[in-house]
């Protein structure tokens, strides 16, 4: 039987993401290995709140440092292959990879892959006002062909406090779902998107496909099947 390789996630960006990570990598193994097999796994927990704070500063060096610097921690705990449990910090991933001592498992690009295998051709992003701003995400789905809207200046600034300041303390309002849709349904009518992306990993918390005009596509659903594949050898990085 093959060896599972040990997986190491960055996690704290935020705790809701991390959670989901782990519990779903360990069901993920389970439904191939068996209920009585537990993925080898190791957690690194960084700080969402100092991650946004690179970003305002406009440090991406510093951001580089603080994620390698879990990375090599991972890799002295035997992690085999990485990968962080945020979209965010996606923006500094290929300086990141190339630091890293292990193979890293990018969720841009399992994003990328899964949105050209259903054959989308126009997209709606949400996701923090960096991801949605910067193009790190926006850049490969054009590279690809797949139209990108994103929402207006003041609605990113609404959709960056509401996940610093609720979604990423697992807080879930109405009121801020009823925000977030009324900002979907504008972009629906005005761009004809065939699904909204929801681009950071505490947006599931708030939104799915009970709530929306179009599907939702959550970008932790393609990322965490493949580092399950990755462990079980079925895929390489």
């Amino acid at each position: 039987m093959k060896t599972i390789r040990k997986a190491g996630l960055i996690g704290g960006t935020s705790p809701e993401s991390t959670i989901v990570y782990y519990r779903r990598i360990i069901e993920g193994i389970q439904r191939v290995k068996g209920e009585t097999i537990l993925a080898p796994l190791v957690i690194d927990s960084l700080s969402s709140y100092r991650v946004f704070d690179y970003f305002q500063a406009g440090d991406f060096a510093g951001l580089t440092d603080y994620l390698a610097a879990s990375v090599e921690r991972l890799a002295a705990a035997g992690a085999q292959f990485a990968s962080l449990t945020a979209q965010t910090p996606h923006v500094v991933f290929n300086e990141l990879a190339a630091r890293s001592p292990i193979p890293l498992v990018s969720s841009v690009e399992c994003t990328r892959q899964e949105l050209l295998r259903r054959g989308v051709k126009s997209v709606i992003l949400l996701g923090t006002k960096f991801t949605m701003e910067s193009d790190f995400l926006v850049g490969p789905l054009r590279a690809a062909g797949i139209r990108v809207s994103i929402p207006e200046p003041a609605e990113m600034e609404l959709i960056q406090q509401r996940i610093a300041a609720e979604l990423e303390l697992g807080i879930v309002r109405d009121k801020t779902r009823q925000e977030f849709v009324g900002i979907i349904t504008r972009l629906v009518a005005a761009e004809a998107a065939e699904v909204v992306i929801l681009g950071c990993t505490e947006l599931p918390l708030l939104l799915d496909d009970r709530h929306t005009l179009i599907p939702c596509f959550d970008t932790m659903d393609a990322h965490i099947e493949t580092l399950v594949q990755v462990a079980l050898g079925e895929a390489e990085v």
